[in-house]
Order: C-alpha cells, then sequence, then structure tokens
C-alpha cells in the first residue's frame, strides 16, 4: 500500500495505538510483532473493541466478514507506522525540538515543553515513548492544533538516533550530555558519541539549529566539528535565580537548556521562571520527598548509568546530618559493568559517615572485591527486609540504580 492510501485510512482514525487493550472508538489500531509477542493475533479482538482499522502484516484467514474491509495488510507493520508517522511530520510543518542524550533527557524534556507552552499549543513526548516505536506514536498524536513538538529520542546503539530523526524530522535539537550509558550496545564511549552525534548530523544536513551548552567541551567541539550546523550556545549561568522543585545541582544544566530555549523564542524570563518553578517531577526522576519518619528521600531511580550515578552520589555528599545510599546495579554495560560499579563504589565511599546498601550481583562483586564494608542483597525483597527492622530516622537516603531492579518498591519502606 502506497504512503499516500495509507494516510488517507489515518486521517480517518481518531488516534493511533499499537496495544489491543487500550483500543479507542475509531482508532487505528498496528500490529507489531516481537522475540515475546505478535499484535497481529489480537488485531481482531482490537476491531471488535472498536478501532476503526487494524494494520497487520500477517494474512488473517479467520476474521469475520464484518470487520475485512477494515484490515489493512502490510508487508511490515513497523515500517509502516515509521512511514506514516514520517508523511504526517512532513504534513504538520510546524517546528519540531528533538531531545537526546545520556542523562537528563526526560527532565530536560519536561521543562522544554513547559517553558514553549507558555507561548505555543504544545505536544510533547509522553511517558517513556521515545523508542523506534514510541516516537512515531508521538508524532501521529500531534494534529492541527500542535504548534510546536518536543520530541524525546532514546537509544542504546548506533544508527538509532538517526532512524529517529528522519521520522520526527526535527527543525531543533539539544544533546544534553553524553555520558557512559549503555556502553554495551553503543560499543563503547566512542560509539556513545558517534551514536548521539547523529542528532547534530541530522540537523547539519538539513538546515536545523543546535542549542549547545558553553561549559560542555565535548559537544562544544561535535558542533564545530559540523561547520553547517547553525548553533545557539548557551552557559548554564543562564540558569542562575530561576527556583524549581528539581533535587540536585546537577539539573541546573537541565533547566538552563529550557531557558536558552525560552529566550531564543522570544518568552518573558518572568514567563520562563513561572514555567520552571511550576514543574513538578514524577516517575521517580530527581524526586525529593520527605517521609513520616522524617527521612528526605532523593528518588532518582527510573534509571541509572555511570554518569549519572556519579553526579547523584556528589549530590547526597553535600548534604548535612546521616547519609544513606540505596544503590541498585547499573544494566547494559557490558564489558565495562565490572570496572564500572567498582568505580562508583570507590567514589560512594568517599564520603564521609555514609552507609550504603547495594541491590545486585554487580554491585555485589565489586564490594566484595573490594572488601567495601556495605549491606549487598540480591534483590529489593531481600533490601526491604532489612531497611524494615531498621527503621531508619532523620536520614538522607537516595535510591538509585537501572529500572530493571525496581527500587522504586523500597520507597514505603523509609
Amino acid at each position: 500500500m502506497d504512503i499516500d492510501s495509507l494516510y488517507a485510512i489515518f486521517e480517518q482514525c481518531s488516534s493511533v495505538t499499537t496495544d489491543s487493550r487500550a483500543v479507542a472508538e475509531g482508532s487505528l489500531f498496528v500490529a507489531l510483532r516481537g522475540e515475546k509477542f505478535n499484535g497481529n493475533l489480537f488485531a481482531t479482538k482490537a476491531l471488535e473493541a472498536g478501532a476503526a482499522y487494524a494494520i497487520v502484516d500477517e494474512h488473517l484467514a479467520d476474521v469475520a466478514a464484518e470487520y475485512a474491509d477494515r484490515v489493512v495488510e502490510v508487508e511490515d507493520s513497523l515500517a509502516a507506522l515509521q512511514s506514516l508517522a514520517a508523511e504526517h511530520r512532513r504534513r504538520l510543518a510546524i517546528p519540531i525540538i528533538g531531545i537526546v542524550g545520556s542523562n537528563g533527557k526526560t527532565t530536560t524534556k519536561e521543562l522544554v515543553s513547559r517553558v514553549l507552552a507558555e507561548q505555543f499549543e504544545v505536544y510533547a513526548t509522553r511517558g517513556n515513548l521515545n523508542n523506534h516505536i514510541g516516537v512515531p506514536l508521538t508524532i501521529l498524536a500531534m494534529d492541527k492544533t500542535t504548534e510546536f513538538g518536543v520530541v524525546e529520542m532514546g537509544a542504546s546503539a548506533q544508527g538509532e538516533i538517526a532512524t529517529l530523526c528522519s521520522i520526527s524530522q526535527p527543525n531543533y535539537g539539544i544533546i544534553t550530555n553524553i555520558g557512559n550509558a549503555h556502553l554495551e550496545g553503543f560499543g563503547g564511549k566512542e560509539g556513545i558519541i558517534k551514536g548521539k552525534g547523529e542528532l547534530y548530523d541530522y540537523l547539519c544536513a538539513n538546515g536545523g539549529r543546535a542549542f549547545v551548552p558553553e561549559e560542555d567541551c565535548l559537544l562544544q567541539l561535535m558542533a564545530s566539528e559540523r561547520k553547517d550546523m547553525a548553533t545557539e550556545c548557551y552557559s548554564r549561568a543562564v540558569a542562575e535565580g530561576y527556583k524549581s522543585q528539581l533535587s540536585g545541582d546537577y539539573n541546573r544544566y537541565n533547566i538552563a537548556a529550557a531557558v536558552a530555549v525560552g529566550l531564543y523564542f522570544d518568552i518573558a524570563p518572568e514567563r520562563i521562571a513561572s514555567a520552571v518553578e511550576s514543574y513538578t517531577p514524577d516517575n521517580n526522576r530527581s524526586q525529593e520527598v520527605v517521609t513520616a519518619r522524617a527521612n528526605t528521600l532523593i528518588i532518582d531511580c527510573y534509571n541509572a548509568n555511570p554518569s549519572s550515578m556519579e553526579v547523584a552520589i556528589a549530590n547526597i555528599a553535600t548534604k548535612q546530618g546521616a547519609k544513606l545510599l540505596i544503590l541498585g546495579d547499573m544494566l547494559e554495560l557490558g564489558a565495562w559493568s565490572e570496572q564500572e560499579h567498582s568505580r562508583i563504589l570507590e567514589l560512594a565511599t568517599q564520603i564521609a559517615g555514609v552507609d550504603i546498601i547495594l541491590v545486585g550481583d554487580h554491585f555485589r562483586r565489586a564490594a566484595h572485591s573490594l572488601a567495601i564494608d556495605a549491606i549487598c542483597c540480591k534483590d529489593t525483597t531481600e533490601a526491604a527486609e532489612f531497611i524494615s527492622k531498621s527503621r531508619l530516622t532523620n536520614t538522607t537516603i537516595l535510591l538509585k540504580g537501572s529500572r530493571g531492579i525496581a527500587l522504586e518498591r523500597l520507597i514505603d519502606k523509609l
């Protein structure tokens, strides 16, 4: 099916979904396949639930006659979804800013979208829809009322950002930083630089503009290497004076990016300040909560890599009083896992008077190798049992670990 015919079907639908459980009346269901799932098996269910059409890449032999003309067969459903999104983005003809980086993507996206919303009708990435499926869904959720799009793009290997750029076609871009995230997939630090730099490559080739922090020498070098790319350099200092509910001085870089974008688009500083201050972090990212036991929890356990772990630990070191680090394994580090877990653990032990609870085999092995005195737990269940017996009070506690460790399960124990 050609893209014009596919787009004509999309225009008849109220929304797009890849989840048969989330079908809305009149929506377009796209059946995707993976190693452990096959959306084609649920296409009929989606139509029965009210989907206007179902895109499939397998022949449905037993589909009821009443649904037969609403089943759209394509060669590859994912490719169809991505092509449809790219065509929709082209027809939207609105400015879009793409945000990538090893750390701070989501926080920066939230801040930038709120600042831009002071002047534009903004649609931004919802939740964690930042991959090869999420970005197309984000683009397809934009409509004629959208005046500005903010698209977060995540990647764990080279080539992925380039693909997401071809779909979202950003006019502007921010790389928040280059850190040691997904080392295994990218093949080391140089691979990360090349992979994240695919955003700059796209902007350079398509007349886009990048917002580049002055203090980040690596990003400045990457921008300078792309001589045809327009740049808007900004300093961390532009964030001075702006209040926020974000925990950690490292978030000043994320705030600075949002301020720089706002100023570039002539949004009044007082409106930028209101947007930044009103943002309440959630979803276990840079949250600071005081519990009934007078513990101050710094909850930053949605994800973790060596770079974000390092700045989170440095932030705790500035706190007064009793301190506890609850650190979960950093995943997807591959051959770099042992050295990075050991390095982070050595940094943690330099904080005077700190107690440490480690969750996961990687940190346990690092603690054993370094002969570090720490409580080692195989999982959050074991950690919860220990914490329940400890009855901690008046302590500043950092929860930081990869999403797969699920440290959020410990929050109600503290």
